[in-house]
């Protein structure tokens, strides 16, 4: 047995064998204690636990865990309008998980409704500020034909 100088611990080691935990870096266990994760994994593989009807109208937003790393609240963010197709199939979404991860990790899910429209409107906004400034440069267009097929292009693409 040897000890080592510059560690932190000061355990007797084995031929310089330390525990596992022990070679991970600092920022990694404070993710792996709050089962980060599981969350990654669950964003990763939504459409394949969930299926494709729950995954079109619904996304998980957070995880929040409690004591002892069991018992976990899965907040889904749905689309307005399919709260109740999603409400109904909460123990089917919470089965699903647990059974991928083999123990008991979510044991309720709190849903947030968002509308979809509200991100329409951004998009709106901001295609007519970027069609203004994109008008006056092909105002400064010499070519009477481009001119024209660009002032009208934009035009459709403000009323899509």
């Amino acid at each position: 047995m040897h000890y080592k100088q510059n560690n932190k611990e000061s355990k007797s080691l084995v031929q310089g064998l330390r525990p596992f935990g022990n070679t991970l870096p600092r920022g990694l266990k404070g993710i792996l204690r709050k089962n980060g994760y599981n969350y990654s994994e669950i964003i990763s593989k939504w459409r394949t636990l969930v299926g494709k009807d729950i995954s079109s109208s619904a996304y998980p937003k957070s995880i929040k865990m409690k004591k002892k790393n069991s018992n976990g609240t899965l907040v889904l963010r749905i689309k307005r309008g399919s709260e109740i197709e999603i409400e109904y199939s909460k123990k089917e979404i919470i089965n699903k998980i647990n059974s991928y991860f083999g123990y008991e990790l979510i044991d309720e899910i709190k849903l947030e409704a968002f509308n979809s429209t509200q991100n329409k409107k951004i998009k709106k906004n901001s295609i007519i500020k970027f069609s203004k400034n994109f008008q006056a440069q092909i105002d400064d267009i010499k070519n009477e034909k481009i001119r024209n097929s660009l002032s009208q292009l934009l035009k459709i693409i403000k009323n899509d």
